[in-house]
């Protein structure tokens, strides 16, 4: 392989203005598509082989025009203090409001407080329900500007007004943290690089590919159903691992400068060994991501899908654009420990500090003199990180997860307060009686049943569609939506159920948004471990490949374990018990995302892949090339920590950038991500793996000699580029690269 991408680098170097218009042709093509294509929401939500989306598709089927995954809006009125809304002018400004909310052309129908009995006991909170065609993804703006527009018009009238429910579903928005993010990105590269130009260049390609990336995600999104969340993710990891990629060949190519190879030529060489493990890094980026596709979630399918895209074409971009960059930059590239003028650059260094070792040389000398400490400082201190992992809860975010400056909080708080808790968060009973002789009889006991369970504040009367076969129950709990209490009401219900199928035809399901968290949370659990075996077995195979050696593989996969477990423990003690809440923009604290676990594991693992591959390739080259044990880990920290540091913080500062989004999950994720990329780089990577890699010695690097024979030989460390001189490739060399 690093032959093969020696020919690409050198290629791509000669040939830059084609690789140049190449790459600059499929953005505009891709800016093209996203500009034409039709716009997009949040993409809808499904979680196929639950009984609630069974219980959906179902009521689909019998009940075709009560749209059941469209939008509600629940429109919440308050009397002023001392007075009711039954009477006088405040029932007249209620009925005109539900008269108004009716008018739109998305409305399926509006249920009068009134008439539904629901209002409150003491008559002072009432509420309206608003049933829309489509999803609060796909419903119009025109359509919600109505909406805010009417319950506005209620509140001049002296009412207190808020509205709870999907049909609000914003647009998540990111603040200004994320260019912030950039512009620190941009400022470790010149400190790395001492050159503006230099530095340039992984914020350019990155650029250039997330903007492919994200463009075609836009195109797409309408035909495939791609919502903003797919997008965000993929600029977020895109963007931090485009950099990372290119910092890495952009540093070995300065570093083949420095022992006075011809830029050409430095160029394949950089391309052939730091591109190799770009190559390698970025699969295992790819397969973590696309292996989500195991949970059977679509959202969370598309999304890894998408995010694994925009890394390919990161990788691809480092491959080629990054070479031909680098011929156009010629001599203002500077060898490694060189700075432009601009910087600094050109003054004489005394000879004392020439000779003292850089930090990475003296950080790694320290760990391999004292490794047992080192490592179990690095244990002991992810372990009490991850403590606060056992007391992780896990759900999905609804209105009383969201700050109580918005309009959606205050319309739970008020429903809390005049129905009780559990009135956030009913349960749709549907039983399914077309196979029973007694349909009546049958929802008659499904119903008695649920009164005698715990928990239970109303089971309204049964509703029966226009063959009679299928009914709908709808029961309040007496608990708010995210409480264990309420989730043993629902299994409690799904029991009595299959008593009922037991003793009749009658099928019962449970569903509604309540009953869909608790489902989904429960798939995910079920999907965590054979979403490890998977990714984790699929990287240990490929990483196998990379060391040639079995122990450095089950390392990487240890410390990864380690680093993921310390970032869910921070990520619940910020989101669920509220530290630092503040400092985070976290106003209300609750349980974390179903879905963050197991996308920390896939999205965490692939990036502290690349750490691993970038970090101790260059080790296991050092000790390919004959050092020692103990020197070969100095001289692959002498070479490659400073750029891992850099890289560690790029990353960190890009993901720290999307902490200020306006939407949970995007929030939740960016600091997942930020503080699992700090864990895993400097205390996984720069700490525990040199400490691991000084006390194994050469047993680091056993690999059963029939497992040798049988694996491919990849050359990740370059050695095949030992045998080729510095001069200039042959004429006919294209014609090759292309036979390869």
């Amino acid at each position: 392989m690093a032959t093969f991408l020696y020919k690409v680098g050198r290629l791509a170097f000669r040939r830059r203005h084609y690789v140049a218009l190449l790459w600059i042709a499929l953005l505009t093509l891709a800016g093209v598509g996203a500009a034409s294509a039709p716009a997009a929401g949040a993409s809808s939500f499904s979680v196929p082989g639950t009984e609630a989306q069974k219980a959906f598709d179902l009521l689909e089927q019998r009940f075709p025009g009560m749209s059941a995954d469209g939008a509600t809006a629940r429109v919440v009125f308050k009397a002023p203090a001392g007075e009711k809304l039954d009477t006088g002018a405040n029932k007249a400004t209620v009925e005109k409001t539900v008269k108004d909310l009716g008018d739109g052309s998305e409305v399926v129908s509006v249920a009068d407080p009134f008439k539904g009995k629901a209002v409150s006991k003491d008559g002072t909170i009432a509420y309206a329900s608003v049933k829309y065609k489509v999803s609060g993804m796909e419903l119009k703006d025109a359509s919600k500007d109505a909406l805010t527009d009417t319950a506005e018009q209620a509140r001049k009238a002296g009412l207190t007004v808020e509205v709870g429910g999907d049909a609000l579903t914003a647009t998540p928005e990111t603040g200004s943290t994320e260019i912030i993010g950039i512009a620190i990105a941009a400022v470790v590269l010149v400190i790395t690089f001492g050159s503006l130009l230099a530095a340039g260049f992984p914020l350019l390609t990155a650029l250039i590919g997330v903007g492919i990336g994200v463009s075609t995600i836009t195109a797409l999104a309408s035909a495939l159903d791609l919502g903003t969340t797919t997008s965000t993710l993929a600029m977020m990891i895109g963007l931090a691992v485009g950099i990372d990629y290119a910092l890495f060949i952009v540093s070995r190519y300065r570093a083949e400068l420095a022992e006075g190879r011809e830029r050409e030529d430095a160029a394949g060489r950089a391309v052939g060994t730091a591109g190799s493990a770009v190559v390698f890094a970025g699969l295992t980026v790819v397969i973590a991501l696309v292996g989500l596709a195991v949970v059977n979630i679509p959202m969370l399918t598309k999304m890894g899908v998408a995010a694994a895209g925009t890394v390919a074409i990161a990788v691809l971009i480092a491959l080629t654009m990054i070479p031909a960059l680098l011929g156009y930059a010629g001599k203002k590239i500077k060898p490694t420990g060189q700075k432009s003028k601009l910087l600094g650059g050109g003054r004489a260094k005394s000879a004392e500090k020439s000779a003292r070792p850089n930090m990475g040389t003296r950080w790694a000398s320290f760990v391999v003199r004292r490794p047992l400490a080192v490592l179990l400082l690095g244990v002991i201190g992810l372990g009490a990180a991850a403590i606060p992992a056992a007391s992780l809860e896990l759900g999905l975010p609804d209105d009383g997860s969201q700050p109580t400056s918005t309009t959606q909080r205050r319309a739970y708080d008020l429903l809390s307060e005049g129905f009780g808790p559990g009135f956030n968060g009913p349960l749709m009973v549907v039983v399914d009686a077309k196979d029973s002789k007694t349909p009546k009889a049958d929802v008659t006991t499904v119903t008695d049943k649920i009164k005698a369970l715990k928990d239970v504040t109303t089971v309204t009367p049964a509703s029966f569609n226009k063959d009679g076969d299928t009914a709908t129950i709808t029961v309040v709990p007496d608990s708010k939506p995210s409480s264990v209490t309420t989730e043993d009401l629902v299994h409690g219900i799904r029991d009595a159920g299959a008593q009922v199928k037991a003793d009749t035809d009658s099928s019962v399901l449970v569903t509604g948004t309540t009953a869909m968290n608790i489902d989904v949370s429960q798939k995910l659990n079920d999907a965590l471990i054979p979403y490890l075996i998977l990714v984790v077995g699929l990287a240990f195979l490929l990483l196998i490949v990379v060391f040639r050696s079995v122990l450095v593989p089950l390392k990487a996969a240890l410390g990864f374990l380690l680093s993921v477990m310390a970032a869910l423990g921070a990520v619940v003690a910020v989101f669920q018990w509220g530290w630092l809440s503040g400092l985070m923009g976290v106003e209300e604290t609750g349980p974390v995302m179903s879905m963050m676990p197991i996308f920390m594991v896939g999205v965490v693992f692939g990036l502290a892949m690349d750490y691993e591959v970038f970090l101790v390739t260059r080790i296991r080259e050092a000790h390919v090339h004959g050092e020692k044990p103990s020197q070969s880990i100095v001289t692959g920290f002498r070479h490659s920590a400073r750029v891992v540091t850099a890289a560690a913080v790029i990353m960190i500062a890009v993901f720290s950038g999307f902490i200020s989004s306006s939407e949970s999950m995007i929030k939740m994720i960016g600091f997942g991500l930020a503080i699992a990329v700090f864990f895993d780089a400097f205390v996984v990577r720069m700490a525990i793996v040199p400490a691991v890699l000084a006390l194994l010695g050469k047993r680091a690097w056993w690999l059963p000699k029939w497992l040798n024979r049988i694996l491919p030989s990849v050359d990740v460390e370059g050695e095949g580029l030992r045998e080729l001189d510095s001069r200039d490739s042959d004429p006919d060399e294209d014609r090759e690269l292309v036979r390869a």
